[in-house]
């Protein structure tokens, strides 16, 4: 006979089965802002597969049954591979055949980068470790596509939408993918420290000796890497397979334990005389894989937009649900506050995100030009910082059921430190943006040119632009202030994107809370005169799905 302990009640049901840009009005309507209203049928298709139960289920396998190394073979010989559990295969297919990794160089066309990034912000709330070898892939093409050999010989197969997942000779593969390796243990970010050495092979090519303390997705095809060449610091194109057809010697030392992103594979490289071919100048190798770096920032951006627009909406739905004292969590005034407040800072994201994509698809407007040059390390610095913050808040919506590795929440949470740190930390950033400033006068002129359209509409956001302006135009002890001012222009970005383009009564409280003095820091302090009820009915639009508890 069986004695019931209990019946289980009021536990929510998964978030599953709906369509991730119909349910995220933000998104679509920075999409037409953006000029790729052509993208809008394919992403709402992209939308429903990815908020499949079987999706969230691949994007959960590929997180619990990680990358694994195997070094050698069972004779004793180097293999250098790495075994990736089914889903990751699956998800990266799905990734090529949507273009996320080339589409805008595969088919350019007005709008394209702003497509892809649109489609980036929702892949990335299924999986995000998948994300790395997508977005080294795209930013390695504008580099590749300036060397006529590796436009000839790589990237025919690079812009294909297919992904193989083999170990063998590029010139047998239906599609490739492109890593990245910068990082040595004395240096970090101090890549002028970096030691691994390039001679000349007596050749076309050079071989290069030395170590990587991270080596971005070693089972890519090719990598960019830095090493020391006779005239300084330079870019080289370095194959898993050298062109006399032997496996080229980039061994594996191991791969990283790493908190989060753990889906993806980060390995300790040494170089053992690999092959390599010089790309850009030599000696200018940083300003060369720095090209490839502005576009792996940007989507340092989007990737944290994705994951703090899933973990809202995971806290959003479980408030509908779930019941206590007496209520829905999403009825009680202060939980309201708080989810509104992570809605307001999930509008701004995508508001920011998508305009700097915006940018991106500018290439011969000057003013674009260096509003990208200044927004891209401003905004992955200001994102990527409020992501995490947002993560803890989200989890603990969900309270213990959140903390556990079961819950997607907890993923995010730990997913949400990498893009901080990787492709440079905020100090770097805050720097990157104090060069950009001073690196041009017309950079000032651009910023305040995007946001004079926003003025008049709020004494808050025209307070913080007249700081704003007089803080760019101090030079004094500027550097010790950088985090301040990349904080200052952030927010007025984001305010004059919200107030031209957001319903007004979300852009008005996002000035009342950032910009005028009412925010305590933390989520869930904006003041009673917000419009909880629209920023609550655009933080999750299901149209009733899941809309009975479970029981």
């Amino acid at each position: 006979m069986r004695w019931p302990t209990h019946a289980v009640t009021n536990q929510v049901p998964p978030l599953q089965d709906y369509n991730l840009f119909v349910a995220d009005p933000a998104l679509r309507e920075a999409l037409l802002r953006g000029g790729a209203a052509w993208a809008q049928d394919g992403l709402a298709q992209q939308g429903q597969e990815l908020g499949t139960a079987s999706c969230f289920e691949q994007g959960r396998l590929a997180n619990r049954f990680g990358p694994e190394l195997q070094a050698f073979d069972a004779r004793g010989f180097r293999r250098d591979q790495i075994a990736f559990h089914p889903a990751w295969h699956a998800l990266m297919a799905d990734i090529a055949r949507r273009g996320l990794h080339t589409g805008p160089w595969a088919q350019p066309r007005p709008g394209a980068h702003v497509a892809r990034a649109a489609g980036f912000i929702l892949q990335t709330q299924i999986e995000a470790g998948t994300m790395c070898p997508t977005t080294m892939t795209y930013g390695a093409i504008p580099a590749l596509s300036r060397d006529p050999l590796l436009a000839r010989d790589w990237l025919p197969t690079l812009l294909r939408a297919d992904y193989d997942p083999s170990d063998q000779p590029f010139a047998h593969k239906r599609g490739g993918l492109i890593g990245m390796g910068m990082t040595e243990k004395q240096g970090g970010s101090d890549l002028r420290t970096n030691t691994t050495q390039a001679v000349r092979d007596g050749a076309d090519g050079w071989r290069l000796t030395g170590h990587k303390w991270f080596f971005s997705a070693p089972q890519c095809d090719a990598h960019l890497v830095l090493a020391q060449a006779p005239l300084g610091l330079s870019c080289f194109f370095v194959p898993r397979w050298a062109p006399d057809g032997s496996k080229n010697p980039v061994l594996i030392q191991r791969l990283k334990d790493k908190l989060g992103n753990r889906s993806n594979a980060s390995a300790e490289v040494e170089f053992q005389g690999a092959w390599g071919h010089l790309l850009g100048e030599e000696g200018r190798g940083i300003p060369t894989i720095l090209e490839m770096g502005t576009y792996t920032r940007l989507d340092c951006v989007l990737g944290t937009t994705g994951l703090m627009r899933q973990a809202l909406s995971q806290a959003v739905h479980h408030a509908r649900h779930r019941q206590a004292f007496g209520a829905a969590l999403i009825d009680q005034p202060l939980m309201r506050n708080v989810l509104a407040d992570m809605a307001l800072e999930v509008e701004a994201a995508i508001a920011l995100a998508m305009r700097l994509a915006q940018a991106f698809d500018a290439q011969h407007d000057e003013a674009q030009l260096l509003l990208r040059r200044l927004l891209t390390p401003a905004g992955k610095f200001r994102i990527c910082k409020r992501g995490a913050e947002l993560a803890a808040e989200a989890m603990e919506v969900l309270g213990g059921n959140g903390y556990v590795e079961d819950d997607v929440q907890a993923r995010i949470y730990r997913e949400m430190p990498v893009n901080s740190i990787w492709e440079g930390s905020g100090n770097v950033m805050c720097l990157d943006v104090l060069r950009a400033l001073g690196k041009n006068p017309r950079t000032t002129d651009a910023l305040m040119a995007e946001l004079a359209p926003a003025q008049g509409r709020n004494p808050h956001f025209d307070a913080h632009v007249r700081h704003l302006s007089t803080a760019l135009r101090n030079p004094d002890d500027v550097q010790s202030r950088a985090r301040a001012l990349t904080h200052d222009l952030v927010l007025a970005v984001q305010a004059a994107l919200l107030l031209q383009h957001a319903p007004a009564s979300i852009a008005q409280a996002f000035c009342a809370s950032r910009l005028g003095g009412q925010w305590g820091g933390g989520f869930g302090t904006l003041p009673q005169t917000t419009d909880f009820d629209t920023l609550l009915g655009r933080a999750l639009q299901t149209n009733g799905l899941n809309s009975e508890c479970g029981t």
